[in-house]
């Protein structure tokens, strides 16, 4: 499965580029890529950041990544144009691209990016444990699409008018407008989902399970259709004040809101080391250095300088178990943590005893 997975994901993204190079051409396509690369390192960057206490699997990142730069931007690509040519065939020539921009993009885009994400809950649910997952991963499946996007709308600006002047909006006028001003929006937008379906899995009431994810996806299109509308239908003016009046004071609410559910995160883990000291599973001379993000950071840089790189994973891989283990406690606290949780903490302790094992000796850990 994990195979045919990557074929599919290739086979769309080799569509979406030879569809878009056919429609610019090769050079105004490779001046496209290599713009877009500046705002989806941004993107992710921060992404990674918030993922910091429990970091999901590499592999699952990267195949959100590549299900948004090709599942879903294909996806919406073939449902959008067949909207635009219903739309120009009812309504006139010219009024189908609105009614794609409005009405088919923030339906179908939103359900394409967030599809992913309810499939990691569905599916893999141990690799899901709350709100902070819900937006990383929608953060990344959104950051994938906008990169396919921008590489479009970037190479089509340069081929129409080049780098631009005073009279013309070339792909610079474009690079400010989505890669400075806007280049959290789709991860803004599909983060909503995210949201959505962490609140569903922490939710103790079967209501508010089904509700959850339905409300934040309707957010996420509210938001995208607004968006667009503004860019579509509206002024100079109007876009400008949706820009600052709403997305900019939403996206601020964001950050404050992961801000606060790390620390939260942070509260989890420190709660739950005493338990682990007393345990026998964590040293307490330990303690003090897995409480803080910066003094883990510390940690391994200090056996790394010393020890080397393949030590330093290793102590990351007992810093990670320790996370999840203090969650899945939280968990099991609230009720949520699910059938199998007896078998998930006999596997953590273990990973964390392997971990440990591997550790350079622990005077050489300390100094």
């Amino acid at each position: 499965m994990p195979a045919i997975g990557l074929v599919a994901l290739a086979g769309c993204g080799l569509t979406l580029l030879a569809v878009s190079t056919a429609r610019v051409g090769l050079v105004a396509e490779i001046v496209g890529i290599v713009a877009a690369l500046v705002p989806v390192g941004t993107v992710v960057a921060a992404l990674l950041w918030i993922d910091r206490w429990e970091p999901e699997p590499a592999r699952l990142l990267w195949f959100a990544f590549g299900w948004g730069a090709s599942v879903a931007a294909i996806t919406a690509l073939l449902i959008n144009n067949t909207a635009e040519a219903v739309g120009d065939a009812l309504l006139g020539h010219g009024r189908g691209d609105t009614i794609s921009a409005v009405v088919s993009a923030p339906l179908f885009e939103e359900a394409a990016k967030g599809a992913f994400v309810l499939g990691i809950m569905l599916w893999l649910r141990n690799e899901f444990d709350g709100v902070i997952d819900g937006v990383v991963y929608a953060g990344f499946v959104a950051a994938g699409f906008a990169f396919t996007e921008n590489i479009y709308y970037f190479g089509r600006a340069f081929a129409e008018n080049g780098f631009g002047d005073s009279s013309t909006a070339g792909v610079i006028t474009a690079f400010i407008l989505r890669g400075v001003l806007a280049p959290f929006c789709h991860p803004l937008f599909t983060a909503m989902i995210g949201v959505g379906i962490g609140i569903s899995v922490r939710a103790p009431s079967r209501v508010l399970r089904l509700l959850a994810p339905i409300g934040g996806y309707l957010a996420a299109v509210l938001l995208h259709a607004m968006w667009n509308g503004a860019a579509t239908l509206g002024t100079a003016e109007t876009f400008l004040n949706v820009y600052f009046l709403v997305m900019v004071p939403i996206f601020i609410v964001g950050v404050l809101f992961v801000g606060w559910h790390r620390r939260r995160e942070q509260r989890i883990v420190a709660r739950a080391l005493p338990d682990m000291v007393e345990r026998g599973w964590v040293d307490p001379a330990d303690a003090r250095r897995l409480t803080t993000l910066a003094a883990r950071r510390a940690w391994r840089a200090r056996v790394a300088r010393r020890s080397g790189r393949r030590a330093a994973r290793t102590l990351g891989l007992y810093q990670a178990a320790i996370t999840e283990l203090a969650f899945l406690w939280h968990s099991a606290r609230l009720g949520l943590a699910g059938s199998d949780a007896v078998e998930r903490e006999a596997q953590l302790v273990l990973a964390l005893r392997t971990a440990q094992a591997g550790l350079v000796p622990r005077a050489d850990q300390r100094r």
